[in-house]
């Protein structure tokens, strides 16, 4: 058994692909065409790309429909129904308010109330109209914006993985900066699955609980990766778009699913949850197991729904299989 390990930097993070084969040479052509795409991804969705196809959505949408290539639309398709399955907790067009708050390029800012409501107003996934019959795109709202920055990574991912699938590769492991990951076949004949470490958000050096992966994705989110600090309280680059405002309550979120794209989205926009609505949530996606943490004071508990058993000063008061 031969392993081969490819890296590329891309979509303002490090992706690496490790694969397991016997002839290095189809692996390496292999991984080599898989970060080829995510490569071709990164040009395609970057929110702060000028040059971006999504750059241009957010210059033209307002002003009239936008044909977008159809794998791009069906992308947009997927974000509006994760939208409404979440109840509006994951909103691509959340734009405004990551410029408002700071976070475009740059490390936050608390807003005026004035250009909170402002920028509110530009956001909403139910003010996108998709056209199915030719692919367009429109916005309602002059200022409208989308950023994929939160489903964006496991959509390469998930096209990156079903390149090496279409390869031939029958193990491999792809993740975008260790938070995003896609899992094909085992690593070997007498492992049932690839095993991957969740952090304790509060003590990097910990690990909260280990899961194995096998011909599926994970992905874990935590709110506070940029970030700055007003009145004692940290404002992280997560925002809730329902509110406006970063989000406050969980402290990481962690979701395995068949699609890395979903697992991105869905780690995302459980952040932003009350843990009574995760259940709920939880319900409108097959196959899919959830760990999200929240601090409470001194004491983390968590919700948690098919992940395996969380270390002992950990409570999980929602938890089923």
């Amino acid at each position: 058994m031969q392993t081969v390990q490819l890296a590329l930097n891309a979509m303002a993070t490090r992706f690496e692909i490790l694969l397991h084969g016997e002839d290095p040479v189809a692996l390496r052509a292999a991984g080599e065409e898989a970060l080829a795409e995510v490569k071709r991804l990164h040009q395609r969705l970057s929110f702060y790309d000028p040059s971006s196809t999504v750059s241009h959505i957010n210059r033209m949408a307002s002003h009239s429909p936008v044909q977008v290539p159809p794998n791009l639309f069906s992308l947009f398709e997927l974000s509006q129904d994760i939208y409404h399955k979440t109840d509006h907790a994951f909103d691509i067009t959340i734009g405004p308010l990551v410029k408002t708050w700071g976070f475009f390029g740059a490390s936050g800012q608390y807003p005026t109330d004035a250009a909170q409501c402002e920028a509110m107003e530009k956001t909403g996934m139910d003010k996108v109209t998709l056209n199915d019959q030719n692919y367009t795109i429109a916005f309602e709202r002059d200022g409208m914006a989308i950023d994929l920055g939160a489903i964006g990574k496991g959509y390469a991912i998930e096209e990156a993985a079903r390149i090496l699938l279409e390869c031939g590769i029958t193990s491999a492991l792809i993740h975008g900066g260790t938070s995003t990951m896609a899992a094909i076949g085992v690593p070997s004949p007498e492992d049932d699955g690839w095993p991957i470490g969740v952090v304790d958000p509060q003590e990097p050096t910990r690990v909260l609980t280990s899961i194995r992966i096998s011909n599926e994705s994970l992905s874990v989110s935590a709110p506070h990766g940029k970030a700055f600090k007003k009145d004692g309280k940290l404002w992280g680059h997560v925002i809730d778009p329902r509110l406006g405002t970063p989000v406050q309550g969980a402290s990481l979120s962690a979701v395995s699913h068949l699609s890395a794209t979903v697992a991105d989205a869905l780690s995302t926009a459980l952040l932003a949850m009350d843990r009574t609505e995760i259940p709920h949530i939880a319900k409108k996606f097959t196959g899919i197991r959830i760990l999200t943490v929240y601090t409470d004071q001194d004491e983390q508990n968590s919700v948690s729904i098919g992940f395996p058993s969380i270390e002992s000063n950990i409570h999980s008061p929602h938890e089923n299989s």
